[in-house]
């Protein structure tokens, strides 16, 4: 599930430093994840997005969080509880602190990173469990380079971008920090096309992704997003194929929203 959560974070992708004149705190989007199994689309999950204002000592953040987990009636078969939140600029979206908690079927993992902009560099921590029960530490510093971001980050900063001046055919490679590797997502602009959701019908930005030297993402029509195209630029729908299957993302409710 950890390759299908990466997968939908990147049809998510985008990236630039800009003023944040889209997201604010309370805003929370839930959807709904449905993975082909033999053949029949079955919703397996549910995935929330949400925001919320945190004061330290010295600013006032934007907390960008995200879960997912398993219907009840799947628990048994394969239970997943994962977190992923980013601890980000209220004004630019420039991420400080990420934090990503997998709990999959037994499997766990948790990553850490701390962004040190000046610098260009990140203090990642990585927990596993070894084979006693316990866990075990790795920490690294880490180069990257001046644009790159976390996987939470980059979700909310698509939103921002002034995707309406955009070309049909206009295309741009970013670049996320995921499991301590940067890598190099391509983002091309397909054009408007109107779609039914839960959320009623909507006119869309279409987007399809691609990840540069990796094979996570198969095929070149199969990884597509929409965006309603207005001041919110909410994504409402997603579809996605891996090596392990397909599967879609559909919007259930969206509320808190500035525009």
């Amino acid at each position: 599930m950890q390759k299908v959560f990466l997968t939908l974070s990147l049809l998510f992708l985008l990236s630039s430093f800009a003023q944040n004149t889209t997201i604010v705190p309370g805003e929370k989007l839930t959807f709904t994840a449905s993975y082909n199994m033999s053949g029949i689309m079955t919703d397996l999950a549910e995935v929330k997005m949400q925001t919320s204002e945190v004061k330290t000592s010295k600013s006032t953040l934007l907390r960008l969080k995200c879960t997912a987990t398993t219907y009840s009636k799947w628990d048994s078969f394969f239970k997943i509880r994962d977190l992923y939140e980013s601890y980000v600029s209220k004004k630019t979206l420039t991420p400080f602190l990420y934090k990503r908690d997998i709990n999959e079927g037994g499997y766990y993992k948790f990553m850490q990173y701390k962004f040190n902009h000046k610098s260009k560099t990140v203090k990642s921590l990585k927990r596993k469990k070894n084979k006693k029960g316990g866990f075990w530490d790795e920490n690294k510093t880490l180069k990257i380079g001046a644009s790159t971001k976390d996987l939470v980050t980059t979700l909310y900063h698509i939103r921002n971008l002034d995707i309406h001046k955009a070309s049909i055919g206009d295309s741009q490679d970013f670049t996320v920090l995921f499991d301590n590797k940067e890598s190099s997502v391509n983002v091309k602009y397909i054009g408007k096309e109107s779609i039914n959701t839960n959320i009623g019908s909507k006119e869309c930005y279409k987007l399809s992704i691609s990840i540069n030297g990796s094979d996570i993402l198969k095929g070149s029509n199969n990884n597509l997003l929409w965006l309603t195209a207005d001041a919110n630029k909410i994504p409402v729908y997603a579809t996605f194929k891996i090596a392990i299957g397909s599967g879609e993302l559909k919007i259930k409710s969206a509320t808190g929203l500035k525009n």
